[in-house]
């Protein structure tokens, strides 16, 4: 009993303190005092109140989606422990490099120690295709290796059919083992259909895991393939013109990463056609784009100020996509090399805002349609829409943020003890001036803002404390979002 009250005192002691030195004392932290604290058994923590308030927080849009088409990505995920793969290869530890295009093991591994080192996620094509089914020989024999359904197309998919309202169309390239793992909802066109499957390898680490020098200050994983179907996006005209039959509501694209590793001259015509192709289907239902890791910054600027971006409605991306997009456009906070822990929220608002600014339709008067993005990091997710396009924004965000800390603790609801929270209190809309000052309230966990006629919400994420899957955990975010939007519809120019 002593103690609790010797420790109340201390607290009142430096409240005391803090107020005095500085009389506007942060709203967040007088609400956090105020809140009933774990001191004593049963009282609710900031992780538990937080998933409270997603449940009065993510309600349903007034107008949902029926059908669902996705594609064009679609491959067997082999998930193995990434150093055990590597120590297996008789590969030793050594300095991290990043590398475009793999085309050896030694490339391999220090690609992987250069985002291992970091805790990001990363992608990459493997040239050498005897070496790569050497390696991938390799990762199915490794034990505790597990298959998945993988791809961003098909994982979209997956949690998408989790919802029994909606149908879902898949388009990719869809082997035996595929076929047989996809959720019996989902319906994949004859043409889809081959005979053979395409592997991508999944190294994991865990956060904390050491492998010579290099420790992983979070758990993430180094995906790598040689996967030329879904590398040239051959589904790409199929998944076209499959539209006409399905009649969806809402298209989602993905696997425009995938073209990167084939060279300028192929990427180059197939971006082209891409256009040609979604240009088809534009006008007519909302196209949302999932973006993915990327290293050459001329096919990012293809992607972004000349060809896809300004004809897709919405997009979904991490803190590595969005900061290589502005490297790449030479936006906002561009310098950084990285971003050096959890992404500064003032930082992401600005590039956010870029984008939407230069290549969407923030501006009435543009051509553009992009009037969505929703960001994800490990600790917060942002969701900034142009106003008068999109609803049930605030609810879509929480329920992205809530789906990222169930899957990743591989659980069917919050354990408020198996997760922490790791999003800033206290924030900024800006990195520059003019700026707001924001704070997070768990007892209402999505924090708005608005820059012109951008609206900004912020949610945070009860990070699972140790992760059993890290792979997929963006498109289930991305999906999940998307299920919770609700797109306004627009009247015609006259």
């Amino acid at each position: 009993m002593w103690r609790k009250a010797a420790g109340a005192a201390l607290l009142a002691l430096a409240v005391g303190y803090f107020y005095h030195t500085n009389p506007e004392l942060p709203e967040q932290v007088l609400q956090y005092l105020s809140l009933p604290h774990p001191s004593t058994q049963g009282d609710p923590t900031f992780e538990q109140v937080i998933s409270t308030a997603w449940e009065t927080l993510i309600t349903a849009p007034a107008s949902q989606w029926g059908r669902v088409a996705v594609g064009v990505n679609a491959c067997v995920d082999v998930v193995v422990s990434g150093i055990g793969l590597l120590q297996a290869l008789a590969v030793d530890p050594g300095l991290g490099r990043d590398h475009e295009v793999l085309h050896s093991k030694e490339d391999l591994k220090e690609a992987f120690i250069h985002y291992m080192e970091r805790g990001s996620a990363a992608e990459r094509f493997f040239t050498d295709k005897e070496v790569f089914q050497r390696i991938a020989r390799a990762a199915a024999e490794y034990p505790g290796a597990q298959l998945y359904v993988g791809g961003n197309a098909a994982l979209i998919g997956q949690k998408l059919a989790t919802y029994p309202q909606l149908m879902v169309l898949l388009c990719g390239p869809v082997g035996p083992k595929l076929h047989e793992m996809l959720d019996e909802q989902i319906v994949v066109p004859p043409e889809s259909l081959q005979e053979t499957d395409e592997y991508h390898l999944i190294l994991e680490y865990k956060a904390g895991e050491q492998w010579g020098a290099t420790r992983a200050p979070q758990a993430n994983r180094f995906i790598f393939s040689h996967d030329v179907s879904n590398g040239e996006m051959r589904a790409l005209e199929m998944f076209v013109a499959s539209l006409d039959e399905f009649q969806p509501d809402l298209v989602v694209l993905s696997g425009l990463h995938m073209m990167e590793g084939q060279g300028r001259q192929m990427w180059e015509q197939r971006l082209k056609e891409a256009v040609a192709a979604i240009s088809d289907v534009r006008n007519a239902v909302p196209v949302h784009l999932e973006l993915a890791s990327m290293t050459d910054k001329d096919y990012m600027n293809s992607i972004m100020q000349e060809q896809v971006m300004p004809i897709v409605t919405s997009i979904g991306l991490n803190e590595q996509e969005l900061l290589f997009l502005s490297q790449a456009g030479t936006g906002p906070h561009a310098e950084l090399a990285s971003w050096g822990g959890i992404p500064d929220v003032g930082r992401v608002s600005d590039i956010l805002l870029w984008v939407l600014e230069q290549h969407g339709r923030s501006d009435p008067e543009s051509e553009a349609d992009l009037t969505r993005i929703h960001f994800h990091t490990l600790a917060y997710h942002v969701l900034a829409t142009v106003d008068g396009h999109w609803a049930n924004q605030v609810a879509a965000v929480a329920a992205g943020a809530r789906v990222a800390s169930i899957q990743a603790c591989g659980l069917q609801s919050i354990d408020a003890s198996k997760v922490v929270l790791r999003a800033p209190l206290e924030f900024h809309s800006s990195h520059g001036e003019p700026r707001e000052k924001l704070s997070l309230n768990p007892t209402e966990p999505v924090t708005v803002w608005h820059r012109g006629n951008v609206t900004f919400h912020l949610a945070p994420v009860l990070v699972c404390k140790q992760p059993l899957r890290t792979v997929g955990l963006g498109d289930a975010i991305s999906a999940e979002g998307l299920v919770y939007s609700e797109i306004r519809p627009q009247l015609p120019f006259l």
